[in-house]
C-alpha cells in the first residue's frame, strides 16, 4: 500500500467482488488486485484498492453490508 492509497484485505473472493460492486454504486474509484504477499489477516488472494481519502467512507459501506474486511498495511 503507498501512502495515497488504501487496500482492503478480504478472506474470500466473494467479499472482494462484493466490496467492489459497492464501491463502484457508490462512486468511490476501487480496483480489484492481488493481495500484498505480507498479509497477515485475510486469506484470499485479491484485494480491493481505493485513493486513501475515500477509504473511510468505503469501510462503512462495506460494513454495513456485513462484508468482514482487514485493512492492508
Amino acid at each position: 500500500m503507498t501512502p495515497e492509497r488504501a487496500t482492503f484485505l478480504f478472506d474470500t473472493t466473494h467479499h472482494v467482488l462484493w466490496g467492489e460492486e459497492i464501491a463502484a454504486e457508490a462512486g468511490i474509484p476501487a480496483e480489484v488486485v492481488p493481495a500484498p504477499p505480507d498479509r497477515d489477516a485475510a486469506r484470499c488472494d485479491l484485494a480491493l484498492e481505493t485513493f486513501a481519502p475515500r477509504a473511510p467512507e468505503l469501510a462503512t459501506l462495506l460494513r454495513e453490508a456485513g462484508i468482514i474486511f482487514y485493512r492492508g498495511v
